[in-house]
């Protein structure tokens, strides 16, 4: 039987409280109309000052370890995807690690922006299969809130914060990751990116965007690379039972899906009530669809995302 990395648990944390596109009316020169029908989003969720990007991370590894039924002393590796981290180091997943009491193994961050989870679950995937590692610990958290210019209404209204986790284990069965793919091209750096950071301004920096052009790449790569998964596992979009994609703007997800000829049924789209929590959204999103019966074990699940870089990247899971 072929050795795999399984899902054995899924857990998420989200900051109490909405924050719902007329509350954004009061400080922004922006509409709830305008909002929904350009992006789907109608409310986020936006952390206190007190809150740290490990606080969420915590909270859902606790809930994916509870699903998983495991404890700290199953877990052997911890890997935090994020572009809010606590500090420029050490690195949040060690944070992490320490709060949950875990004392052995690895932990280290993963920094792909909204790939950052796809990234980290491959990553993953390949050390639990050579069997350097037995249990990961997966986790995507932002506090994107952190980093936003509040005074762009084209960007402000897009983002939010969040975390997802999974705890994944190399098992032998039909069972687990089937295929993936990542890819990054830096010739587009300057179309979503932050004007700021440790090595060059000593600044944090705000999130700068070229919305349409970000579309237009994000539609015909990840199509692609969905595309390049099902084809290394001999399947076709046909086959899946679900896609559950990077929730950055509900067109980019109603085109992909119309790209690849499938209807949005079999899409899970959380952006309406989380908006664009990033590296966290991709986890979000499974832990939600999981925890409401529509993802159940044996189905065919396939993750994909793209951000800032850019990178891109898709999973293709047995659930």
């Amino acid at each position: 039987m072929p050795r795999r990395s399984v899902i054995t648990g899924t857990g998420s944390a989200l900051p109490p409280g909405p924050v719902t596109n007329a509350d954004l009316e009061q400080r922004l020169d922006t509409t709830d109309a305008w909002i929904i029908e350009r992006t789907g989003i109608r409310e986020r969720r936006i952390a206190e000052p007190h809150v740290k990007t490990s606080d969420l991370a915590v909270e859902a590894a606790r809930n994916a370890m509870a699903a998983a039924g495991v404890g700290p002393a199953d877990i052997d590796l911890v890997i935090v995807a994020t572009a809010t981290p606590d500090d420029t180091f050490p690195a949040t997943a060690t944070r992490v690690q320490a709060r949950l009491g875990i004392g052995q193994g690895a932990a280290f961050d993963v920094a792909a922006v909204c790939s950052g989870f796809v990234y980290a679950i491959t990553v993953a995937d390949a050390l639990l299969r050579t069997g350097a590692h037995s249990r990961a610990l997966v986790i995507g958290a932002e506090l994107f809130s952190r980093i936003l210019d509040w005074d762009d209404r084209t960007t402000a209204v897009l983002f939010g914060d969040g975390a997802g986790a999974v705890v994944l284990e190399a098992q032998d069965g039909d069972r687990g990751l089937l295929a993936a793919r990542l890819h990054a091209d830096g010739r587009h750096g300057d179309l979503l990116y932050v004007d700021g950071g440790p090595g060059s301004t000593g600044t944090v920096g705000k999130l700068r965007m070229k919305g349409r052009e970000v579309f237009r790449h994000a539609v015909g790569n990840l199509a692609s690379v969905t595309e390049e998964v099902l084809s290394d596992a001999g399947l076709t979009a046909q086959d899946l039972d679900w896609i559950v994609p990077h929730q950055a703007n509900a067109r980019i997800l109603e085109a992909t899906a119309k790209k690849l000829g499938l209807p949005m049924a079999r899409v899970v789209m959380t952006v309406g009530s989380h908006a664009n929590t990033s590296a966290a959204s991709v986890p979000l999103a499974l832990d939600t669809a999981v925890r409401d019966g529509r993802i159940r074990p044996g189905q065919l699940c396939l993750l994909e995302a793209m951000g800032g870089g850019f990178t891109w990247g898709a999973v293709l899971i047995r659930m």
